[in-house]
């Protein structure tokens, strides 16, 4: 997981961006005042007549809001004329931030600006090491040559359903679960629809259960840094792609198991598809978690289980 350092980092990059929009229209600025003395004459009246303006409203004057606006109105519009006579377009000394909907600083009223999202989910794509894992797990090397019979039979009808899911991926909600025994291609699977979906532009975020049960306890108990928490809380809720491997290897407890749920109900209420994998069966799964957290992968998760020999086993066998 990255540091409070790296999180900082990025913050010092949006104060940057912001910098350089200022600087940049400051520089503009004394342009267009060097080559249109008029425009910076007509800068100053509409400065005067917010002065007034503010003046009138302490004594009381009703009129004044009304009277003085049209007029800075009718200022502004000669300001916009005059760079469009000079070849210049009417937003020319606008502030221009690399990202309009939150000026540049990461952040519009609902929370995280989708720019900032983005590159935090690429921070955790490369630190859970998805975006290294994808290089070697993916469609183009997907084969069927370790399955036979009803495991390839299993595993033909996952891979299509793989596809649908990312086919379909804008359109039709859907989250996954992979079960079946150690080595079978679970986690392959889900590496293939992450780089597909990264492909397309969407936020993934990868956690194995172990390290995903450990964010969610640093939060619940308040370990680490606010902000750099918040940050990643808001990754988990929102990413397009929640990828959680090898569910039933970590270690929990009730109230971390109470946050699972509380995250797969929070991200099936904001239709936000979650893909699991995990080496357990059906009933262990039932018996490691409550009742309610496997009711709701039941109704709302498409299963498919996946048998077959230990692929990762069978390949180093054959490599030696």
């Amino acid at each position: 997981m990255f540091s409070r350092e790296e999180y900082d980092a990025i913050m010092r990059k949006y104060q940057n961006k912001q910098f350089k929009a200022l600087q940049e229209q400051e520089e503009r600025t004394s342009y267009v005042f060097s080559v249109i003395p008029e425009y910076k004459d007509i800068d100053d009246s509409i400065a005067s007549c917010s002065v007034a303006l503010t003046k009138r409203i302490l004594l009381g004057d009703k009129n004044a809001k009304a009277e003085i606006s049209t007029t800075i109105d009718e200022l502004t519009k000669k300001k916009k004329q005059l760079l469009v006579n000079s070849g210049l377009p009417e937003d020319y000394l606008d502030i221009h931030y690399e990202c309009p909907m939150c000026k540049d600083t990461g952040f519009i009223s609902s929370g995280q600006c989708s720019c900032l999202r983005k590159i935090l989910s690429d921070k955790l794509s490369e630190e859970s090491g998805l975006s290294t894992i994808i290089k070697d797990n993916n469609f183009e090397i997907l084969s069927y040559e370790y399955y036979k019979d009803s495991d390839l039979l299993h595993f033909k009808n996952a891979v299509a359903s793989c596809h649908k899911f990312v086919d379909n991926f804008a359109i039709d909600y859907d989250n996954l679960l992979f079960y079946g025994n150690v080595g079978t291609g679970k986690s392959f699977l889900s590496c293939c629809i992450a780089k597909e979906l990264l492909d397309k532009g969407y936020s993934v975020i990868y956690f194995s259960s172990p390290e995903l049960f450990r964010v969610m306890s640093d939060m619940l108990f308040g370990r680490g840094d606010y902000n750099l928490s918040n940050a990643i809380h808001s990754q988990l809720f929102d990413s397009d792609l929640l990828i959680i491997d090898d569910l039933g290897t970590e270690l929990t407890n009730n109230a971390v198991a109470t946050e699972l749920f509380s995250l797969l109900n929070e991200r099936f209420r904001r239709r936000k598809s979650t893909i699991i994998s995990t080496n357990l069966d059906l009933q262990q799964l039932q018996e490691r978690y409550a009742d309610r957290i496997f009711s709701r992968l039941l109704e709302r998760y498409s299963f498919h289980k996946i048998t077959g020999p230990d692929i990762r086993k069978e390949k180093r066998i054959n490599n030696h």
